[in-house]
C-alpha cells in the first residue's frame, strides 16, 4: 500500500475510535483566527497528538486540535491550528489533515488564513475572498505515487475555488454589510517574510496577497474531489509596501481586531453554503 495513504488510514482509524461526530464541512482556521471555534456549539474535541502519526502544529497561537460541532446549525469540523511546510514536515504531511477531514465525511473545505497584502488598494483588516492561487513556489502535495483511492493522477485545477461557493460568500458579505475584496493568493514556503523584490515579482505575476499556507491544502482537496472556498484576512501590508518591519505579533493583533466581523461572515457563509447544498 502507498505509504502516504497507509499513514492517512492509521489517522482515520484513530479518529473513528474516539469521535462519533460526522461533519458536513471542514474549516481550517488561520493564524489569529482560531478563536472562531469558541463560537461553535462544540460536541467533541480531538487533540492532534491523539491521532497515530499525525503532524503536530508548532506555531504559537495554534492550539493543535480538531473541534467538532455546529456553526449556524451546520455540522462542521474546525481545524484549530494548521501544519505548515516551514515547520519541517514533508508536504504530504502538511495536507494529511485536509485529506483526513475528507474521510471524516466533509464534502466542502473552507480555508482561512492571515495574509500579507500585495494589492496596493488593500488595507490591514480587509477580507479577501480567494479566487485563484499561485503555488509554484512550494512543492505540489501530489508529487510521488498517486493515491488512486483519493483522486486521479493528473487532476484539473482550472477552478480550484468553486465559483458557486464564491457567489454564495459574495452574497453573504453583501447581506451582512461586510466589505469583501477578491483576489489571487500566492503561497511561499516561509518562515521568513518576503523581500520587497519578491513582493514586486509576485505582484507582476498577478498575486494580490501572500502567505505560507492554503494553496497546497486546496490542491490536495481538489484532488480528493472536495468543493473549496477561502478567505484571507489581510493582516499586514507586504514588504516594500509597508514601511514597518513585519512581525507575527502584528498578524495576531489585526486578526483579533477584525475577529467579530470574521466570525459573522464565516458563520453566515457556512449557513448559506449548507442551505444551497440541500
Amino acid at each position: 500500500m502507498n505509504a502516504v495513504y497507509e499513514k492517512l488510514l492509521k489517522c482515520y482509524d484513530s479518529f473513528e475510535k474516539k469521535i462519533s461526530f460526522r461533519p458536513e464541512l471542514a474549516l481550517i482556521l488561520g493564524s489569529g483566527l482560531g478563536d472562531y471555534a469558541d463560537t461553535m456549539d462544540v460536541k467533541e474535541v480531538l487533540d492532534y497528538r491523539e491521532l497515530d502519526g499525525f503532524p503536530v502544529s508548532t506555531v504559537l497561537g495554534h492550539k493543535g486540535r480538531f473541534v467538532f460541532g455546529y456553526a449556524g446549525g451546520v455540522p462542521i469540523v474546525a481545524m484549530q491550528g494548521r501544519v505548515h511546510y516551514y515547520e519541517g514536515y514533508p508536504v504530504q504531511d502538511v495536507v494529511l489533515p485536509t485529506r483526513l477531514m475528507k474521510l471524516m465525511g466533509a464534502k466542502t473545505l473552507f480555508l482561512t488564513n492571515a495574509a500579507g497584502g500585495i494589492n496596493r488598494t488593500f488595507n490591514c483588516g480587509d477580507f479577501m475572498m480567494i479566487t485563484d492561487h499561485i503555488s509554484s513556489f512550494v512543492p505540489s502535495p501530489l508529487i510521488g505515487a498517486n493515491i488512486d483511492e483519493l483522486g486521479v493522477r493528473f487532476p484539473d485545477m482550472s477552478e480550484i475555488y468553486s465559483k458557486r461557493l464564491r457567489n454564495i460568500i459574495r452574497n453573504a458579505a453583501t447581506d451582512e454589510r461586510i466589505p469583501l475584496r477578491e483576489g489571487v493568493y500566492v503561497q511561499t514556503t516561509g518562515p521568513n517574510y518576503e523581500s520587497p523584490a519578491e513582493i514586486r515579482m509576485y505582484s507582476a505575476l498577478g498575486a494580490d496577497a501572500v502567505g505560507m499556507s492554503t494553496a497546497v491544502e486546496a490542491m490536495a482537496a481538489r484532488h480528493a474531489g472536495m468543493e473549496i472556498c477561502g478567505i484571507s484576512c489581510i493582516s499586514n501590508l507586504a514588504a516594500g509596501i509597508s514601511q514597518n518591519p513585519l512581525t507575527h505579533a502584528e498578524v495576531q493583533e489585526t486578526a483579533d481586531r477584525v475577529a467579530p466581523l470574521f466570525k459573522r461572515l464565516v458563520t453566515r457563509a457556512i449557513t448559506d453554503i449548507s442551505a444551497a447544498n440541500k
